[in-house]
């Protein structure tokens, strides 16, 4: 199994930025997505979470909500984050994960992870 976050990069405040995760090496549309985040020196966030082709399951932690949409592309193998009204506070490293089972928000719970994508938010 192989997953792949892309999409960082540097984004002012109030500006957009658009996350994808793509998998390979299982059957993308069978498993739930989350995304989390980690700034330097903070423990690991939840993010956002979507379910598995067909469930209407979408999850957002409190900070992001509103200003942040997860949307899931099965004929690519690609979950999209994208963030809107970016502020300071959500400058981090973006993991993608992957769960089997259900749509998680701890950590823990994922199967897989991928290689994170990094945010700065610039003032």
């Amino acid at each position: 199994v192989q997953l792949q976050a892309s999409g960082g990069g540097l984004v002012q405040t109030g500006g957009s930025l658009r996350l994808s995760c793509s998998a390979s090496g299982l059957t993308f549309s069978d498993w739930a997505v989350g995304w989390f985040r980690q700034a330097q020196g903070k423990e690991r966030e939840f993010v956002s979470a979507i379910g598995w082709s067909g469930s209407s399951t979408i999850y957002y932690g409190d900070s992001v909500k509103g200003r942040f949409t997860i949307s899931r592309d099965d004929a690519k193998n690609t979950v999209h984050l994208q963030m809107n009204n970016v502020k300071p506070e959500d400058a981090a490293m973006y993991f993608c994960a992957l769960d089997k089972s259900k749509v998680a928000i701890m950590a823990w719970e994922y199967d897989y992870w991928g290689q994170g994508t990094l945010v700065t938010v610039s003032s």
